[in-house]
């Protein structure tokens, strides 16, 4: 199935995209049919071929949420928007401070748990092992058959 997404080009910290057709198992910087336009997000400069574009949707040609936003804004394609929610970098960072305590509390008591279970497993074992008395009987038994 063929999508329509951005590839990203540019520097670091300096992101540009083109605008492909690709086959959506490949790499979104991988090999791509046609390039179809660009966007610099900086500057809000989008060059597109609206005719090339309208010719792949017509032959059922998917497209990501983020073109799509990108078409409808540039009226190629009508209809609204579809909301692409992407996480807060400051949610992720009170999230990702949150979970290592709770995990780190589970953690201990999962080392309590483990050090009081080997210690209730050590009598066990000096029960299942044999006495010497034992031993001696079983024998006598044996021979009395």
């Amino acid at each position: 199935m063929l999508k329509i997404r951005l590839a990203r080009v540019g520097k670091k910290n300096k992101p540009q995209f083109k605008v492909v057709l690709q086959e959506h198992t490949v790499a979104p910087g991988g090999r791509h049919v046609e390039v179809l336009g660009s966007y610099d997000p900086h500057s809000k400069n989008v060059v597109l071929k609206k005719e090339r574009i309208e010719y792949w949707l017509g032959q059922g040609v998917q497209m990501s949420d983020t073109v799509h936003n990108l078409l409808v804004s540039q009226e190629v394609v009508k209809g609204p928007k579809i909301a692409v929610k992407m996480p807060k970098k400051a949610e992720e960072a009170k999230e990702a401070e949150g979970s290592p305590v709770e995990k780190k509390e589970e953690a201990v008591t999962d080392e309590k748990k483990t050090k009081e279970s080997p210690k209730a497993e050590k009598p066990e074992e000096k029960k299942e092992q044999p006495t010497p008395e034992k031993v001696e009987a079983k024998p006598e038994e044996a021979k009395s058959e």
